[in-house]
């Protein structure tokens, strides 16, 4: 099993992907024991004085004006783990939990939040226990970090609350700390506030998305081009030189795959003889434009969330000297902002990249602009519905989906008595672009199956039985078809066969099939 060193200089995104989905083995490096280590002293010299210190020896939030003596820093700590895990609504993914789980390790391990090293070696063994806390949907508001959603993780470290073992099963959190023979964590000064004032849920969820959806984009550059082919459309507009007068890295990109998959196809180029048009329309001509600018958006949020996974988000953070002294300093380092814009902005090309694909899908259905299809792909129209309502399926989707378009980072409602007047809602953007891509996922689906069908039936019209789909296209509808995506024929029971095609988007086998043909695709 993959083993994921967690050490001052931070993680990949690649990482978190590992530990969150792949169950990667967490080990917390020597680097970061001493920085831990470093740190720890900066708290325990601070607590040691009269002065109050935010986070050490005062209260929380608007309640920072009350010192707190000695004798209740313990208290303190466990009891803001405790109030701040009020989360409510059903729970958050496991995968989701996972990646917070460990974003958090990641800004312990840097050595600027004060916790105790045993604290983080905590963490890592829970991660590779396979307990999973009970995260809810809604509590956080994406300032002063993912609160609820980090302080319901702090509460299993401790031995409270519930979480989800190996087996999947909810139980009591020190029932399966015993268990596996870990002990509850007894926090100190600092390390209760530590533990939840971070923007880990809503970086993790970005990092699940931006490997989502570069896998989509791929996806749905193949069944462009499928539908393209199937329309026997022009695939001269993919030529390298128009898309070099117009430089944007994604589109040029889009265009590629496009072009390879297409490689080797006697269908294209025939809009002349089935039905006369000079250029095809907008949703198949402009794919690459649509899906490129897709691509530079996700580039632009790799780039935020590469930034943000080198950062330690805490309030407040520990500047350690060098000299084995340091200072605490209150920050606003915790807003989520930057992550929640990407969140929002992919989003937005989320929908795009589906509403275009839908229009090429109920182009190949209507007789009307299909060259020559038979209505709705039906055997027997008429007495055949065909692939009628699976179109209505991804137009539901996609109507869904610009509505999850709408920022949710234009959104503040101020808390905790005025003292967080505004916040990011980056939470809430990140669990509606999950939603988001899931619907993607569906769309690209019902496209696939639809040119999938549409290229048989090219072969069994008079004016192009002669003329055969490219090799990759030839690939992808084998493949699906052996994945239980049924082919052309009477009308049948039909959400077995979208299911089947769901799964064949989803788990990369779409992009695979097209890759024995084409080699790897951006």
């Amino acid at each position: 099993m993959h083993t994921v060193v967690v050490g001052t200089s931070g993680t990949s995104l690649d990482d978190i992907t590992r530990v969150a989905r792949g169950d990667a083995r967490v080990e917390v490096g020597a680097d970061a024991l001493a920085a831990l280590a470093a740190a720890r002293r900066v708290i325990d010299d601070l607590a040691a004085k009269p002065e109050p210190v935010y986070g050490v020896s005062t209260g929380f939030g608007a309640l920072a004006v009350r010192h707190i003596g000695p004798d209740l820093r313990a208290r303190l700590q466990r009891n803001i783990v405790r109030s701040h895990a009020a989360g409510m609504g059903p729970r958050v993914e496991r995968e989701v939990v996972r990646g917070l789980l460990f974003l958090r390790l990641k800004t312990l391990a840097s050595g600027h939040t004060g916790v105790r090293p045993e604290v983080a070696t905590a963490m890592a063994d829970l991660l590779n226990a396979g307990i999973t806390p009970a995260v809810r949907e809604y509590g956080s508001l994406g300032c002063s970090g993912d609160l609820a959603p980090l302080s319901h993780c702090a509460l299993t470290l401790m031995g409270e609350g519930e979480a989800e073992g190996p087996d999947g099963r909810l139980r009591p959190a020190a029932e399966l700390l015993a268990e596996h023979g870990l002990a509850p964590v007894e926090l100190r000064e600092k390390e209760g506030l530590a533990l939840l004032n971070g923007t880990d849920g809503m970086l993790g969820m970005l990092a699940l998305a931006l490997a989502d959806f570069g896998r989509l984009l791929t996806a749905a550059d193949i069944t462009a081009a499928l539908t393209l082919e199937a329309l026997l459309g022009a695939d001269a507009v993919l030529a390298a030189d128009l898309h070099a007068v117009r430089p944007h890295p994604g589109q040029a990109a889009s265009a590629d795959n496009m072009r390879r998959v297409l490689a080797g196809s006697a269908l294209t180029g025939h809009h002349q003889d089935a039905a006369p048009r000079v250029q095809d329309a907008y949703s198949v001509r402009c794919a690459p434009q649509v899906a490129g600018a897709g691509r530079d958006t996700l580039d632009h949020a790799r780039t935020v969330a590469e930034r943000e996974l080198a950062s330690a988000v805490d309030n407040p953070v520990v500047l350690p000297d060098g000299r084995g002294g340091g200072r605490v300093e209150s920050n606003g380092n915790f807003h989520g902002a930057p992550v929640a814009y990407v969140l929002d902005f992919l989003a937005i090309a989320a929908a795009d990249l589906a509403s275009i694909a839908e229009r090429r899908t109920d182009r190949l259905l209507d007789r009307h602009r299909s060259h020559g299809l038979p209505p709705f792909l039906a055997d027997d129209p008429g007495v055949d519905s065909g692939l009628m309502i699976a179109q209505y399926t991804q137009a539901a989707l996609v109507s869904e989906m610009k509505r999850l378009a709408a920022p949710a980072s234009v959104d503040s409602i101020p808390s905790s008595a005025m003292q967080e007047d505004h916040v990011s809602m980056g939470w809430s953007a990140a669990r509606k672009l999950r939603t988001a891509l899931d619907n993607l996922t569906r769309v690209v689906a019902v496209e696939l199956y639809t040119a999938t069908r549409a290229l048989e039936l090219r072969g069994a019209l008079p004016a192009t039985r002669e003329l055969a789909p490219g090799p990759a296209g030839q690939a992808v509808t084998a493949a699906a078809r052996a994945a239980g995506v049924e082919g052309a024929g009477p009308d049948r029971y039909l959400t077995p066969d979208l299911d089947a095609a769901e799964a064949f988007v989803r788990d990369g086998s779409l992009v695979r099939a097209a890759e024995t043909v084409t080699g790897p695709l951006h």
